[in-house]
């Protein structure tokens, strides 16, 4: 975010902490995909998404005086809505007969940092075989919520929403080098989960 973009946000954060709601409106127009993006992602459900994302949206509204800048504005409120997905999906698996399914909307974009979690990384990545099809994104859905919680969660917001370590760090309260760990881990476990679609995945990620 540039420098007059990072103004503006904090102008309309300050009048929505005076009760602005046309502010804060604003401040949802801006961020409404990343955190529905990342609470689908993290459930795998649009509907019980969709629902997650407006309670999150209410409940920082609720708490924005609170805000006080030590962490970047999308890290606080990816905290709200991470946390609240958690705790949706935690209830969820109490209860099996309400448990969730994985369906990916056809028309759902895809962010391309998605592809970060397959990539061969550095200058020998070949950029044909990050054309992912339908299907391995629905593998990949599928392996994400095959992942511990909170491997998936620091997966979603690195990999897919292209957060920084920091900013992983402050949505989970977490230090740095759990992050690092958790990432290296879960990247691991889903590469291993995927090698099940092994026709779909690119060349260099099949077992020989």
């Amino acid at each position: 975010m540039n420098k007059l973009a990072r103004y503006g946000e904090e102008q309309l954060i300050a009048r929505s902490q005076h009760g602005d709601i046309a502010a804060f409106n604003q401040l949802i127009e801006q961020y409404q995909q990343l955190m529905y993006g990342t609470v689908f992602r993290l459930l795998g459900d649009h509907e019980a998404a969709a629902d997650v994302t407006q309670d999150a949206f209410i409940a920082a509204y609720k708490a924005i005086k609170s805000y006080r800048g030590s962490a970047s504005f999308r890290a606080w409120l990816l905290r709200i809505g991470s946390n609240m997905a958690c705790d949706y999906w935690r209830r969820v698996q109490r209860h099996p007969t309400s448990s969730l399914e994985s369906i990916v909307n056809e028309d759902e974009p895809h962010a391309a940092s998605t592809l970060e979690v397959l990539a061969v990384t550095g200058p020998e990545a070949n950029p044909e075989e990050y054309a992912l099809s339908r299907e391995l994104q629905e593998a990949i859905q599928r392996g994400l919520e095959q992942l511990p919680l909170e491997q998936r969660t620091v997966l979603v917001l690195y990999d897919i929403q292209g957060l920084s370590y920091e900013e992983v760090a402050q949505v989970t309260q977490i230090s740095l080098g759990t992050v690092r760990s958790r990432i290296s881990r879960g990247r691991a476990r889903l590469r291993t989960i995927l090698q099940e679609y092994g026709e779909l995945l690119p060349q260099s990620y099949r077992h020989s």
